[in-house]
């Protein structure tokens, strides 16, 4: 099982958690950007950087992901995917992408695209506060113990 993380936009704070997994665990983390990520030196971590490009990074991941493996991904279309791949997708914030729930938020994904296409300012993601951190550490320890 690897971790692969969408990093372009993935937070520096859940990358650092990630890190810290990694090696923990003895899990591959794989990185996937279209520009430079820094990661630490460790036998467990790599960064793979694709071409610019819209969706290059999501297409590379779910290239290469395997069933089972585990991906971290605000990106709910790339969720969807790695789903139908039969892997797993965790969000930056604690959320568990499942078949149970992945078909209503790509829906109110959709809406909400809707509104903003007709004009309506939707407001943005909230920042990551400390209780999101929190939340995303133990959901993923939770996915490590139970498929380790």
């Amino acid at each position: 099982m690897s971790i692969w993380v969408d990093a372009d936009a993935c937070p520096g704070v859940i990358k650092e958690i990630l890190f810290r997994a990694a090696e923990r665990t003895r899990t591959p983390l794989i990185l996937v950007a279209n520009q430079p990520v820094r990661v630490p030196r460790s036998r467990y971590v790599r960064r793979v950087q694709v071409a610019p490009g819209f969706d290059v990074a999501d297409n590379e991941i779910v290239r290469c992901l395997e069933p089972g493996d585990l991906v971290i991904t605000a990106d709910i279309p790339l969720a969807a995917e790695v789903i139908a791949k039969g892997a797993h997708a965790l969000n930056p914030r604690g959320e568990r992408y499942t078949t149970s729930n992945i078909k209503a938020r790509l829906n109110m994904r959709d809406f909400m695209d809707t509104l903003r296409a007709s004009g309506m300012d939707t407001g943005g993601a909230p920042a990551m506060s400390q209780r999101d951190r929190q939340a995303f550490a133990n959901e993923l320890d939770r996915f490590l113990t139970a498929n380790r």
